[in-house]
């Protein structure tokens, strides 16, 4: 099963280059394999060309071969599913269709460091503020564990869950791994020992689409869910602090009157505790702001796009990135200003990576306009109340009908035996 949802591009205000990767969903009709990365911030005496890498021309497992669950291959696509960076950027991951785990040195230049085959397709990954270790979350709902400084070892599998698992995170200090599932859960485990449960945060009531630990209160969890809300969690003991009902800051945005607000993207930014996120299908960027003494988050102002949002980023220093479903105007900077976002077009790093996207805007064709990923999430609901009735007035009808045979056939008989009965004259 393939990731969430679209994320087209993450951002580091870092010297090492920016991907710009298209994640598709099963609905894309041509879903790229392409990962492209430029450099946002580099020292002047660097190399600013542009990075591709095709995971078509990736090391393949052959066909039928069994893998490390013991189970044969099928066939793939080259799509990318999911993606991260390392803390530092010094490293960045992806996993694809093809069940490969693609692992890159990113300093001083780009370079391919190994490639390795997982059980299951992935739909979320993450590595260790140590850089020693990549954590992948398949949709079986299993995490494995892939070694960084050993780049040919075969994964260990570290905790499962009984269901598909949508978000995977570690702690800043890399002492807990909180996984995402579709059953609503989020689970805090021993990062050391993640047969050790640390506790459950509770509450969502429909699948929990992603997980951020606040890098600036490490203590805190943010999470999002298919249930319209954004809360924020004592992770370490489970306990919800805050939840935010996006229904009541959304509703003008909403395009049916049964509108669900599915954050697709959150990205934090330390500068000012500011979260932005994006919801699935909604062409608006929402900016909150976190009150980490209240633990609460404060609604601060929204971005309207002229299209769907794809990816959303901010900056260390706090400018933050749009990526929008738009060839012509597909990137936005927006800049705080007097306690506003107001928007940025003379910069130059923002004409330079525009261009690289329209150059390559075949890597991005095959999403435009594609549907949902996360409709097929939600917990089926049955209104069989009408069929109900209906059946009920079915079986009081046959009921009646057979009441009424029967008198009808009591009576005949009745008359029939009073009738030889009579005397003959």
């Amino acid at each position: 099963l393939m990731q969430r949802l679209f994320r087209g591009l993450t951002l580091r205000h870092l010297p090492s280059p920016i991907p710009f990767t298209d994640t598709p969903t099963p609905l894309t009709p041509k879903p790229p394999s392409y990962s492209l990365a430029a450099a946002s911030r580099c020292p002047p005496a660097s190399d600013e060309s542009l990075f591709v890498y095709d995971c078509s021309s990736a090391e393949k497992q052959p066909l039928g071969e069994k893998g490390q669950d013991g189970k044969g291959t099928d066939k793939g696509s080259d799509d990318i599913l999911a993606f991260a960076f390392s803390p530092s950027g010094g490293y960045f991951a992806l996993t694809d269709d093809n069940k490969r785990l693609i692992l890159f040195r990113t300093k001083p230049s780009w370079e391919c460091v190994s490639v390795r085959f997982v059980n299951r397709r992935c739909t979320s990954l993450v590595i260790t503020a140590a850089e020693d270790k990549i954590f992948v979350a398949d949709k079986s709902g299993d995490v494995y564990s892939y070694s960084i400084t050993e780049p040919q070892a075969d994964g260990k599998l570290e905790l499962g869950h009984v269901s598909l698992l949508l978000d995977v995170a570690l702690s800043a200090d890399d002492r807990y791994i909180l996984t995402a599932d579709r059953d609503e859960k989020i689970r805090v485990s021993l990062t050391k020992a993640p047969y050790s449960i640390v506790s459950y945060c509770m509450g969502h009531r429909e699948f929990v689409s992603k997980i951020l630990v606040i890098p600036n209160c490490p203590d805190l969890l943010l999470s999002a869910s298919g249930d319209s809300t954004l809360r924020l969690w004592e992770y370490k003991s489970g306990e919800e602090v805050h939840c935010c009902q996006l229904s009541t800051i959304c509703g003008p945005q909403a395009t049916k009157p049964d509108q669900k607000f599915t954050v697709s993207r959150i990205t934090y930014c330390c500068q000012g505790g500011y979260v932005a996120i994006l919801c699935d299908s909604i062409p608006t960027v929402y900016i909150f702001q976190l009150d980490a003494t209240a633990r609460q988050l404060v609604y601060k102002q929204q971005i309207s796009l002229k299209h769907k949002g794809w990816d959303v980023a901010f900056e260390e220093m706090g400018d933050l990135w749009i990526l929008q479903e738009d060839k012509e105007a597909s990137l936005l900077l927006y800049r705080a200003c007097d306690g506003q976002w107001k928007a940025v077009t003379d910069d130059k790093r923002l004409q330079k990576m525009s261009k690289y996207i329209q150059d390559n805007w075949s890597v991005f064709e095959g999403f435009v306009g594609a549907e949902s990923y996360y409709s097929h999430l939600y917990k089926a609901s049955f209104d069989n109340m009408d069929e109900y009735l209906q059946r009920k007035e079915e079986r009081l009808q046959q009921q009646k009908k057979k009441r009424q045979d029967l008198q009808h056939a009591s009576s005949g008989q009745t008359k029939k035996k009073m009738k030889t009965e009579e005397p003959s004259l």
